[in-house]
């Protein structure tokens, strides 16, 4: 009898993440009104980086360039976590998987549509599971936490980011940081909230050194 054929797990995340390049759930069979665009997913996975970069979903810069925070909210993210854009771009040292992988469209006032439904009950817990090395997630936006901290996240993005120390300390491998999104619609959050930049960023900055070392 042949021995039946099983992928390496390097192998079998790499196909599973061109499985998810080519994704056209959101379009074929969409929850709602399907993606008013080409699908044009947007993810980096990766067998050996220890930091997982949760984000939301690409924006439009992001869905023309086909590089995930190809844009100011990277450039500002970049800086929230003290690394290079070499650094940050090579997939040994960040896998990054939103949790909608196309642009999701805008709404009437121009700001982006929140992550589509179909991409994280589809792919998500796959990619994850073909990745074990993960032992840092930093969960940006309210959708990543509410998928990776569970009970951890509090009523409100601002509470659940004041509560960082309390994530960081819960019981298991894998650490978690909450993160408010870097765009420039949150300078006004940033300003309101000096604290985020003068405790919770360096020891961010300080945990990425160490694993990036």
């Amino acid at each position: 009898m042949s021995e039946i054929w099983k992928p390496e797990p390097d192998e079998a995340l790499a196909l599973l993440t061109r499985k998810v390049r080519a994704c056209r759930i959101c379009v074929e069979r969409p929850i709602g009104h399907p993606l008013p665009h080409e699908p044009r997913p947007v993810l980096v996975t990766s067998s050996t980086a220890r930091i997982l970069i949760a984000s939301q979903a690409p924006g439009t810069k992001v869905h023309l360039s086909g590089a995930p925070f190809t844009d100011a909210s990277g450039d500002r993210l970049r800086s929230w976590l003290g690394v290079t854009s070499a650094e940050f771009y090579n997939p040994e040292k960040f896998a990054i998987v939103p949790m909608g992988f196309c642009f999701p469209g805008q709404d009437a006032k121009g700001g982006d549509l929140p992550p589509r439904r179909e991409c994280a009950p589809a792919w998500r817990e796959r990619l994850m599971v073909l990745m074990p090395q993960i032992d840092l997630i930093l969960t940006i936006g309210i959708y990543a936490q509410n998928w990776h901290m569970g009970a951890l996240r509090k009523a409100s993005l601002t509470e659940t980011v004041k509560d960082w120390r309390a994530v960081w300390e819960a019981e298991g491998r894998v650490k978690v940081l909450p993160l408010p999104h870097p765009s420039w619609r949150n300078t006004g959050w940033l300003k309101k909230n000096p604290w985020y930049e003068m405790e919770l960023l360096p020891f961010l900055q300080a945990e990425i050194r160490h694993r990036l070392s």
